[in-house]
């Protein structure tokens, strides 16, 4: 039985069509699920209670409320800076010694056994806050007080207590403006501190403590407009007075439905408290932040789990170095296909060092391609060789 060479070439050239196609479409499905993404490395989280007394014990309940969220959803306690300006646990008042409660259900314990409170009492001051934020701190200052970014952290500054038009109360002693919260974060900036940072904040006036905000990559929310109060949620009769504010009330019971790993938006969490809701009209400003909210994930500053999809499929990456021929345990490594499963340390995979592109110019690489070519074209005449034969 005789096969023409007019109808074998047209086999080969429609099988090595079909591979190139099936390394195009993986190619593809790598850059859709990094593309648009953060990317950051590393997630902190400074959370602030300005006030003192009990009567402000909702203030308390609030900050520690988003301390609870944000370990339950990955950010460990040596990456959370926690300011607590009184200790409401330990209030000759509280009729549940040691314990804090955001509901008059009393169903969670929200101070709990393993709270690390990093600025505590007369600690938490203007000055102390900003040397965080800036690390302008002394040099015997514990690390469990540091704020220890750098410029892939995206971090998450939370504050509550009592404010007005263009400013915020600390313990009913001092306050801190909008224009200094303002040059602080400038001062990250330029010290590389943050990669990205969200703040918010629930006080009265809210809106008007992000109105200064300058610098790059900042997204921002208010519980409260200019002119507005920020109000509490509701009474616990057994502790006697306002446990929650009505904003982080909301915020909390969409992150108790939040999961690692979650596709969740900030475009979703900018909808949780309507005005019928919050009684006030909650603010945000995203036009310093260079990413859309419908595609900048909740988890990205509520969380610090990556998501890993797993694949059977392989890429094929010609190496441009030896870094990939042996492990740190001076194993020899494949140079052939490798999985696609790649952690993503920048905003293009081609920076990844230890995964370089394939330099399709190089005559390394195209004397691959070819030997590729003429081993295929070895199988498929063999293939053909036995269906003839």
């Amino acid at each position: 039985m005789y096969l023409s060479y007019k109808l074998v070439i047209p086999l080969l050239f429609a099988i090595l069509a079909a591979c190139t196609d099936e390394q195009q479409k993986i190619t593809k499905q790598v850059e859709k699920l990094f593309k648009g993404g953060s990317s950051h490395t590393n997630n902190w989280a400074v959370l602030v209670c300005t006030s003192r007394f009990w009567f402000n014990y909702r203030h308390v309940a609030n900050a520690l409320s988003v301390y609870r969220s944000v370990k339950r959803l990955g950010i460990p306690d040596s990456q959370i800076i926690l300011m607590l300006a009184d200790d409401m646990a330990c209030n000759a008042r509280n009729p549940r010694p040691g314990k804090v409660y955001n509901n008059k259900d009393e169903t969670i314990d929200v101070y709990g056994s393993d709270v690390e409170v990093d600025y505590r009492g007369y600690e938490v001051t203007v000055e102390n806050f900003i040397r965080v934020l800036t690390g302008r701190l002394p040099p015997d200052t514990p690390r469990s007080k540091r704020l220890s970014t750098d410029d892939r952290s995206n971090v998450l500054v939370y504050m509550t207590g009592h404010g007005g038009e263009d400013f915020l109360k600390f313990q009913d002693a001092e306050e801190i403006s909008n224009v200094e919260l303002a040059d602080a974060f400038e001062q990250m900036w330029q010290k590389r501190r943050y990669h990205e940072l969200l703040f918010i904040i629930d006080t009265c006036q809210a809106v008007s403590m992000y109105g200064k905000f300058y610098s790059p990559n900042i997204m921002s929310i208010a519980s409260s407009q200019i002119g507005e109060d920020s109000l509490s949620h509701h009474v616990d009769p057994t502790i006697g007075v306002y446990i929650i504010d009505r904003y982080t009330y909301y915020l909390l019971e969409f992150l108790e439905s939040t999961r690692p790993g979650s596709r969740k938006t900030m475009a979703q969490l900018f909808e949780i408290c309507p005005r019928h809701q919050c009684i006030s009209s909650t603010g945000v400003s995203t036009h310093l932040f260079r990413r859309r909210p419908d595609q900048t994930l909740v988890t990205d500053f509520f969380g610090s789990v990556r998501t890993v999809d797993t694949s059977d499929d392989f890429l094929h990456i010609s190496p441009k170095s030896k870094a990939l021929e042996r492990s740190t345990d001076n194993v020899p490594l494949s140079r052939g296909h490798f999985s696609h499963v790649t952690q993503f340390l920048g905003d293009q995979l081609d920076q990844l060092k230890i995964l370089p592109q394939p330099d399709k110019t190089s005559l390394g690489s195209k004397i691959e391609r070819a030997a590729s070519a003429a081993f295929l074209l070895v199988v498929v005449m063999a293939i053909i060789k036995s269906l003839i034969g």
